[in-house]
């Protein structure tokens, strides 16, 4: 086989320029090699990750125990299918039931896959224990949201970028804003067939938007009074990101379906779950839904080996610690820069700030290309906005030399 082999950051951009499907816009890096909270490019320069892969690395690049539990099991089986068993599916599934508290495990591969297995649940459940008519069963959503990207789940994306030049969509949704307990209310009042209320306790891609402390709680209440399913979508906020190992534990609640994604593996490889109790799990029975790749051993021991990393380092009491620092540091620049940035935001280590653009017209993208010239990855979401996420591994002074490009950067500006 005759690959080319690439020797400067210039020529792999044009080569997947060349062949590559145009539906990004990275940054301009290249990127060959990652350990920790550290990223290399091609020409060997060294870069902090502020992205952390949208928190699908909380463990950090290349953690040794991941890949040392990936090399071990890729030398002895890889994948069945589920059309037999496998050594490592059931103690995997019993490991994640016992950690989250559930009593069933269904493992899936991407964070979409996992989203639209929870939807299937919730309707089967809704026609078969809520005793709705067949196709009629409804979904409430927020504003705002984002879920994935197949077919089904733009139908009720509200962000033009990910919707225009796809439909027809699909029906049985009902969008309302995020955040509003009377408007949850009055549609849950409204329609006796809906059967699940689909949401993320902190919404990522919209911009680290944090909730009002109790929504979370009272929604579910609701749920629970009018005969519905709270589906929390936890695939970016879960995993220790938010100083929590579930973000909805900032509430005290917990869901009756958990769907779980990208930390899962430690970014090793794509690793989903969703999580229910029996009287909802077993509403699906076999042929019903599945996966070739969705619960592979490979998979299956990577998963565990990277949910014992978070307890084990203590992770997710370290990006409650950090969290705490790095927000403050940022209030920080509200003080010094006001025309500039306007907002901070997030709770853990998942955060934004919100940035207005410059008279001479540079927006967030610049403030990210100039912080990756300095030596730090972030990337900004809906124009005005960057996120910032560093691994959860992240120990306090690199925190705070981060901290230092970020000010160095705006202050600058």
């Amino acid at each position: 086989m005759n690959t080319p082999t690439i020797t400067s950051s210039q020529q792999a951009i044009d080569t997947e320029h060349q062949y590559g499907a145009h539906n990004y816009h990275p940054l301009p890096v290249v990127l060959n090699r990652g350990e920790g909270v550290y990223l290399w490019d091609v020409e060997g320069k060294r870069y902090y990750d502020f992205l952390s892969a949208y928190s699908a690395v909380n463990q950090g690049h290349c953690h040794p125990r991941i890949i040392g539990a990936l090399m071990e099991q890729a030398q002895q089986l890889t994948l069945t299918s589920r059309a037999f068993y496998n050594d490592k599916l059931g103690v995997a599934e019993q490991y994640i039931c016992e950690y989250f508290g559930y009593e069933k495990a269904l493992y899936m591969n991407s964070g979409a896959e996992a989203v639209e297995t929870a939807i299937k649940l919730a309707r089967k459940w809704g026609y078969m224990k809520k005793g709705i008519a067949p196709n009629k069963a409804e979904i409430v959503v927020v504003e705002h949201n984002f879920h994935g990207r197949t077919t089904g789940i733009i139908s009720f994306s509200t962000d033009p970028d990910s919707t225009k030049g796809f439909g027809p969509y699909m029906t049985g949704y009902k969008v309302i804003p995020y955040n509003d307990i009377d408007a949850l209310e009055q549609a849950l009042k409204e329609n006796p067939n809906i059967c699940g209320f689909l949401v993320e306790p902190i919404q990522g891609e919209a911009g680290v938007v944090v909730p009002d402390k109790g929504y979370l709680a009272r929604a579910h209440e609701l749920c629970k009074e009018y005969d519905v399913l709270l589906m929390a979508d936890e695939i970016q906020t879960g995993i220790g990101r938010t100083g929590k190992l579930l973000a909805s534990y900032y509430d005290e609640v917990k869901a009756d379906i958990l769907i779980l994604g990208k930390a899962l593996s430690g970014g090793v490889l794509p690793v989903s779950c969703v999580l229910a109790d029996d009287e909802i799990m077993l509403c699906i029975q076999p042929g019903e839904h599945g996966s070739t790749f969705g619960g592979n051993p490979l998979a299956a021991v990577v998963a565990m080996a990277a949910l014992d990393v978070i307890k084990g380092e203590h992770l997710t009491e370290n990006a409650s610690e950090l969290g705490e620092v790095f927000r403050e540091r940022m209030r920080g620049l509200i003080q010094k820069r006001p025309e500039l940035v306007t907002l901070v935001r997030g709770r853990g280590l998942l955060n934004a700030i919100v940035i207005k653009p410059t008279a001479d017209g540079r927006t967030a993208w610049d403030v990210c290309v100039a912080l990756k010239d300095k030596g730090l990855l972030a990337k900004p979401t809906h124009g005005d906005i960057i996120r910032f996420a560093p691994p959860l591994v992240i120990s306090e002074e690199q925190l705070q030399a981060c901290c230092d490009i970020i000010e160095e950067v705006i202050l600058g500006f």
